[in-house]
């Protein structure tokens, strides 16, 4: 049985509730009959789990995370983060929605210049109207290991420390859920591991989900289940990834472009 298909039947049954789902999802760009970017595509992100996303570049990786999390809408189908429907849900509601369920990681990180760590850390409460404690903030930090660097600007810091304030701030409200955009591309080995495994403290330690889009089998053997998109469609599902069978399914698909093949 696949991890997807194990995961529908924990969401059934209400063993492990779903922090998002996208039911029969499909997204295009431009107007009425321009190609599908995702075709029908559907995904269950139960608690307590971490997912890959992989595939080719122009796979539908991106826009997969973009409307999972309700940073776009789709075009058809219907999609939820944790028991709330926001396929159709307003932009107002949904932006308050997404401050209070969903944490962000992305590769260019999106924090502000100008604000300290601390205060890039807090933002997120900031921006819902929440109170910010000090001792809260610092917790966050320390969690990630940059306790140290509170006062300084992320101009200050090494590209790795810059992506431990970012995954502190997208911790930092507790979500049901956080999507890591490419995490470690831009970071060395060592860095990129340590980084690996603070989002999987979040979810061992804390019953968080994250979802992970990644081009690194490396990155998505660290996942407990992987999905490979492929032109649009969900190719296969793997649960508990190895990297080696990973490298293998994507040396098939880009084979399988280059002869022309698709789903």
């Amino acid at each position: 049985m696949t991890s997807y298909m194990a995961n529908e039947r924990s969401a059934a049954t209400g063993f492990a509730p779903v922090a998002g789902r996208l039911e029969g999802v499909r997204k295009h760009y431009g107007r009425n009959g321009a190609p599908d970017v995702l075709h029908g595509v559907s995904a269950v992100f139960p608690h307590g789990t971490m997912t890959a996303v992989m595939g080719l570049s122009g796979s539908g990786k991106s826009t997969l995370l973009h409307l999972a999390s309700g940073l776009d809408q789709p075009n058809a189908g219907r999609i939820w983060l944790g028991g709330v429907e926001i396929t159709k849900m307003s932009r107002r509601r949904l932006a308050t929605l997404r401050r209070r369920k969903v944490g962000f990681v992305f590769q260019d990180l999106n924090l502000v210049p100008t604000l300290t760590v601390a205060e890039n850390i807090a933002l997120p409460l900031r921006l819902d109207g929440r109170p910010v404690s000090s001792s809260h903030v610092a917790r966050a930090a320390h969690q990630v290991g940059i306790a140290d660097f509170l006062g300084r600007l992320p101009g200050q810091l090494s590209g790795g420390q810059q992506q431990r304030v970012a995954i502190a701030r997208a911790l930092i409200t507790r979500p049901d859920i956080v999507f890591a955009d490419e995490p470690t591309a831009a970071l060395d080995p060592y860095t990129a591991e340590t980084v690996l495994g603070l989002l999987r403290r979040a979810v061992d330690e804390t019953g968080q989900a994250v979802v992970v889009v990644t081009h690194d089998p490396d990155v998505a053997a660290y996942a407990d289940s992987a999905i490979i998109l492929d032109h649009g469609h969900v190719a296969e599902v793997r649960a508990v990834p190895e990297a080696a069978d990973l490298r293998q399914i994507l040396r098939k698909l880009g084979a399988d472009s280059r002869r022309g093949v698709s789903r």
